[in-house]
């Protein structure tokens, strides 16, 4: 609901879409993640207050005959006009997306035709660390829910059962990420207290075996707003913190993550204590101390760390709102610097995004040449798939970036999607056939042959089959086959 709390586009209908308030017939919507909001709704309803006269509280949604109640309200393009025009879907997200803080986000309208609005109140306030505490730390059953018994339970609980939840909220500013949207761009972090207490309650069950699998959340390495500003006047709605460079007035700094690490892992009965959530390596680039990332290949990793470049080429990486190339490089020689020093043999497993918008077949290619270089077969493609809420997601519909209105290439047919994800793997033979298709169609057939930089063998599905491997392809395809028993769930659909 959070993510369809406007006009939408969704992917699996193929179909631009009312919010849905609207659809779901409710009379009431909460986004976000929702705990101050759905008691102050409770409380209100308490007072004697009809639901639908509940049009006041910060994170929630309602429908309106009118607007007269709204105070210093936007009026986003309506629907009908947007549906017309996707230029308007694409000026309509841009305005919300600079609206998802509670300090400087402002009402906004979108009319369903004469008298029929939807209206969205500011976001609710982040909470605080006390807040938080008590909210993880109510009586839960640590268990899925017994629907799912006759299924078997679900598989990837196994890897969140021992897992700690440290902060919500994400400056990151990932295009195809929805976070913005839903906890927000500030970061509440929980107490050191707190989670030593969950931890204790873990070592008690029957079933540990002394390995916290996590201690994260949707950015692992952020415990504390981005910076002073964030606190005091509200997320910057121009401007990302760390795109398309740091900023200026970020405050990179470990030192809370790191003494809490410590804590966990000095606990009595836990063997050792991991970081599997993801974490911001060009944030760990902006901090000169060397003391996270020497304590996290020390201890909190085992001969793999999972990160995010998403790709290699400069201009996909521009539209999805990550670091350029060069800064995912820099962060391979510091870590491989550290594994020196620590006498550590440990291997970056990098999360890659195919048929990105605005990603070609050029590009594909030229990932797939940076894994072949790098003697990495991946297990996993994420293979991008709009959602409702997010910049990728508007400009696979509307060909537009939301973020300056400029024209965006996206790849719709399935074919070339399917190509461009067969890249990425190219030494499995049943992706021989689309590899050898996408490479003749982008006229790269010097990359079809036997020598060293080749990436599959001349023939037919018969004769299927990558190069030779040179040096170093066996230590880390050898590595790699460990993904599939520390495999963490992604952000996006995986394969």
């Amino acid at each position: 609901a959070s993510l369809r709390r406007l006009a939408h586009y969704d992917y699996w209908s193929d179909r631009f879409r009312r919010s849905i308030l609207l659809d779901s017939g409710a009379d009431l919507l909460i986004y976000g993640m929702g705990e101050l909001a759905m008691v102050e709704v409770a409380d209100a309803m308490n007072s004697g207050l009809n639901i639908r006269d509940i049009t006041f509280i910060p994170g929630t949604v309602y429908k309106s005959r009118t607007t007269d109640q709204v105070w210093d309200g936007i009026t986003l393009p309506d629907f009908a006009s947007m549906q017309k025009d996707k230029t308007q879907y694409a000026r309509s997200f841009s305005i919300q997306e600079q609206n998802t803080d509670s300090i400087s986000g402002r009402p906004l309208i979108e009319s369903y035709g004469e008298h029929r609005y939807v209206i969205q109140n500011p976001p609710m306030r982040p909470v605080t660390t006390q807040e938080l505490d008590d909210i993880y730390e109510l009586p839960y059953e640590n268990a899925w829910h017994p629907v799912y018994d006759a299924e078997g339970g679900i598989p990837a609980f196994s890897e969140i059962r021992f897992s700690l939840t440290s902060n919500r909220g994400c400056y990151g500013g990932c295009s195809f990420c929805a976070l913005n949207f839903h906890q927000g761009r500030i970061v509440q972090a929980r107490s050191h207290e707190s989670l030593i207490r969950e931890a204790k309650l873990m070592i008690r069950r029957p079933d540990f075996k002394g390995y916290i699998h996590d201690v994260g959340g949707p950015t692992a390495n952020f415990r504390h707003p981005a910076c002073r500003k964030q606190i005091e006047k509200g997320v910057c709605p121009n401007r990302q913190c760390l795109f398309p460079k740091v900023c200026g007035n970020i405050h990179a700094d470990h030192t809370d993550y790191v003494a809490l690490l410590r804590e966990l892992r000095q606990l009595p009965g836990v063997k050792k204590v991991f970081v599997r959530s993801g974490i911001r390596y060009d944030y760990v680039m902006a901090d000169p101390d060397d003391t996270f990332l020497e304590e996290l290949c020390q201890y909190h990793i085992s001969g793999q760390l999972r990160v995010a470049p998403e790709h290699v080429s400069d201009h996909v990486l521009q539209l999805m709102g990550k670091p350029g190339s060069d800064v995912y490089k820099a962060f391979c020689r510091r870590f491989e610097k550290i594994n020196r020093k620590t006498g550590k043999q440990q291997f970056l497993v990098p999360y890659l995004i195919s048929s990105h918008p605005g990603s070609t077949l050029e590009d594909a290619i030229a990932l797939a040449e940076t894994i072949r270089d790098m003697g990495f077969q991946p297990d996993q493609v994420q293979d991008f798939y709009p959602t409702p809420s997010t910049a990728s997601t508007v400009m696979y519909y509307t060909g537009i970036d939301p973020r300056n209105m400029q024209p965006v290439r996206s790849v719709t047919s399935p074919k070339e999607k399917a190509m461009q994800r067969a890249l990425l793997q190219y030494r499995r033979p049943e992706n021989y056939n689309l590899v050898r298709q996408a490479l003749i169609q982008a006229g790269r057939e010097d990359l079809i042959g036997y020598g060293e930089k080749c990436l599959i063998r001349p023939g037919n599905a018969a004769h299927r089959g990558g190069s030779r491997k040179r040096n170093g392809n066996t230590r880390n395809e050898k590595a790699n086959k460990k993904t599939e028993r520390s495999r963490s769930v992604g952000r996006t659909k995986k394969h």
